[in-house]
């Protein structure tokens, strides 16, 4: 290989794992400082909840929405939704109100939206041959994002000694991103001149995938709004509690990096899968009847298998159509219905505590749904990929 090529090859791979880096900032640096934000917005905890949960309800929208986005372009799309993440932590540098705060919630979603439902097609088609590889890769610097996010937010804000700099400072890296994105864009296709996209509404296994990532995804929501507060309200200080966040970081991304690198060698995402589920039915268990015993150990394995089941549910949506844009509207699909089902998961949660008064019973949700996809896993069999998706063509409601 010549040394251009590599070196080209190697600006790719630095390429995507800058985008995915800016992907869950948005999110993760929210909830470290929400005790700030609060006091200073006169938030209640149902609307600072919000900061949260817009975000990945506007991912899930946005996602569905992206095949009327087709005259955008990949190039374009992708780099707007940069300039709305860069546009969200300005305002938050900036504006210090709950209103505009909520609103740089919805922006900022909006950006994620666009990059997570385009850039599957983008990895498909610039990484032929090693699709898998890459979104492990993706995945794993989108997961390290939100990981250091929750690690440097409230350190930025003692640095600065305001909060807003937590919040907004990662203004930078999206800059960053999007002069690398402008500069030198991975491949991508032209702009859709006519014709329509296809719907996916009464398709079975669309529908079916989509409800997998969905499930199989959603404890990462809850995990990001509640463990802590789970641990503190079983004793432990909130800087205690607060890094076991981090340490379950680490664990997703050394599960996405490493499982979809085992994905490579095989076209059947059933057994990975599988032990990824089981990972996370094993890290619940813990949660529920042995908190204290082994904390560490139960929040690696929901870790370790969130991180696998990210990555893999997404190589398994890309498994189903050969041509890279029909994967990709595919995977917006899946991640927009996937994406509401998160957005539903910290408030069952939430409701729950209420309810309860603990947290049991919002583990055990977790892990039952966990199991039931355990079931599901065994109906994704390769030979039933293309067939399935094509069961019934029909043409998209204008």
């Amino acid at each position: 290989m010549r040394r251009a090529d590599r070196l080209e090859q190697l600006g790719a791979w630095a390429l995507l794992v800058v985008l995915g880096l800016n992907l869950r900032p948005i999110l993760a640096s929210v909830s470290p400082l929400l005790g700030d934000i609060r006091n200073a917005t006169g938030m209640g905890f149902q609307t600072a909840a919000l900061l949260t949960t817009l975000p990945v309800v506007c991912m899930g929208l946005v996602a569905l929405l992206s095949s009327r986005l087709g005259g955008l372009g990949e190039r374009r799309g992708i780099g707007l939704g940069l300039v709305l993440i860069a546009g969200a932590c300005l305002a938050r540098l900036l504006c210090g109100q709950a209103g505009p705060l909520l609103a740089t919630a919805l922006l900022g979603g909006a950006g994620v939206a666009l990059i997570q439902a385009l850039l599957p097609a983008v990895i498909k088609r610039r990484f032929e041959g090693k699709v898998a590889l890459a979104m492990g890769v993706y995945s794993a610097s989108l997961m390290s994002g939100g990981g250091l996010a929750a690690l440097f937010s409230p350190l930025l804000a003692q640095r600065f000694e305001h909060w807003q700099a937590g919040l907004g400072l990662w203004l930078v890296p999206a800059l960053l991103a999007l002069s690398l994105w402008l500069s030198r864009p991975l491949p991508s296709a032209a702009p859709a001149i006519a014709g329509r996209a296809e719907s996916f509404l009464r398709n079975r296994r669309a529908w079916l995938l989509a409800l997998y990532f969905g499930l199989v995804n959603c404890g990462y929501m809850s995990m990001v709004a509640w463990l802590p507060a789970y641990y503190q309200q079983l004793g432990w200080s909130p800087t205690h509690s607060g890094s076991l966040l981090a340490f379950m970081t680490i664990f997703q991304v050394l599960a996405a990096l490493t499982m979809p690198a085992l994905a490579q060698r095989s076209t059947d995402r059933r057994p990975l899968l599988a032990v990824s589920l089981l990972a996370q039915a094993m890290g619940y268990c813990g949660l529920i009847w042995a908190p204290l015993g082994s904390a560490a150990l139960w929040v690696a394995l929901v870790g370790f298998g969130l991180g696998a089941c990210f990555a893999l549910s997404l190589i398994l949506t890309l498994d189903h159509r050969r041509d890279p844009r029909e994967a990709g509207r595919l995977a917006a699909f899946v991640q927009g219905v996937g994406f509401l089902i998160n957005a539903v998961s910290p408030w069952l949660s939430g409701w729950l505590r209420e309810l309860t008064g603990g947290f049991t019973a919002a583990w055990l949700v977790l892990l039952v749904g966990v199991v039931l996809m355990l079931g599901v896993t065994r109906l994704f069999s390769p030979v039933s990929y293309r067939s399935a998706t094509h069961q019934v063509q029909v043409p998209e409601l204008v």
